[in-house]
This record gives structure tokens, sequence and C-alpha cells, in this order.
């Protein structure tokens, strides 16, 4: 599959799901101001893909937020195991820390398989976290404190948008067009 379509695909998720749908309030300020990195591994091993997360923690604890706020670093084809890659999430935290920027910068991670521990495969809340790829979202601890100062309850996004998913349901889900081209 080729970067532009990798790009624009994860874009398009950006666009209709986690902005569109408001399910991060704090992404649409730091995405419009392009300062989202969107940075497609490709890299053939794990080994390869935790040296791209390297230079990724790097880079972003080196370059002013204005600049880059946050990074997503993408993998098309190398965690297609949910499993596999919430292991690969612990060692990116591990990772954090083995570059002394716990408090400075966190890990999330999207996957489209993503499961919360307790729910089914089909569960919608499961989608508040689903990406066309496998995902490590790395940002700004900083930036994070600043958007929870500017969104008071911002402990209740989480039920908010299993709220909103299950009013949108899984058709509502599909008709977003959000699935990665084969």
């Amino acid at each position: 599959m080729r970067q532009e379509d990798i790009l624009s695909v994860t874009r398009q998720w950006l666009e209709k799901a986690v902005i569109g749908l408001n399910l991060c309030p704090f992404a649409k300020s730091v995405y419009v101001k392009n300062q989202v990195r969107i940075v497609v591994s490709e890299a053939r091993h794990l080994d390869g893909f935790l040296e791209d997360l390297d230079r990724e923690l790097d880079l972003l604890a080196a370059t002013d937020p204005a600049e880059i706020d946050t990074t997503l670093l993408i993998h098309p084809s190398l965690f297609d195991d949910f499993l596999i890659f919430n292991d690969v999430t612990g060692i990116a935290e591990e990772a954090v820390a083995e570059h002394e920027l716990e408090g400075v910068i966190q890990v999330a991670s999207f996957h489209p398989q993503f499961q919360f521990d307790g729910t089914e495969p089909d569960d919608i809340s499961n989608y508040t976290n689903r990406s066309p790829y496998p995902t490590l979202h790395l940002l700004r601890e900083a930036s994070i404190a600043r958007a929870v100062e500017a969104f008071p309850d911002a402990s209740a996004i989480f039920e908010r948008n299993i709220e909103t998913l299950q009013k949108l349901g899984l058709a509502g889900w599909q008709a977003l067009g959000l699935s990665k081209p084969l």
C-alpha cells in the first residue's frame, strides 16, 4: 500500500471520527494548525519499528509544540493482531521512560481491532479507539494539561464518546467509510 493512501485514510479517520464525532475535543485545534505529525513506519520488523519510535520520541521532545504538538506513528501491516500491538504499546511506554520523558510524553494506542478488557469484539465502545491502522499516538503531557483546563469535565469524555457511538451504532460507523482499502 502506498504511503499517500495510508496518510489519506488516516486523515479521513481524524476528520470524520476523531474530530467529526468530537471523540477528542482537543484534536481539532492542533489538527487545523497543522501541528499533528503523521508518520508511516516502513519497518520490516519490531526492532525497526522501535527505532522509528525512538526517533519520533526524540523529535517530539526537541521540537517546539507550536510546530509539532503531537505525533501519530502508524504501521500499516506489522501488527495485525491487536494483542501483539497491545504488547508493543507497553514497550512504547517503556521507551518513554528510557528516553527520560515520563511526565513529558505519554502514549495512547489505536488499532483496527481495538478491544477494551471485558467487552465483546463487536461492542461499539471499542470503536472509540479503533483506527484504520495500528497507531501509536505520542502526546505532550503539557498539552493535555492545557486542554483539560480548557475542558472542565475531561473525565466525562470517555462516557460521552460511548454514548455518541451507541447513538451512531455500527451501521452509522460503517457509513462513515473509514475502512482501510484492501
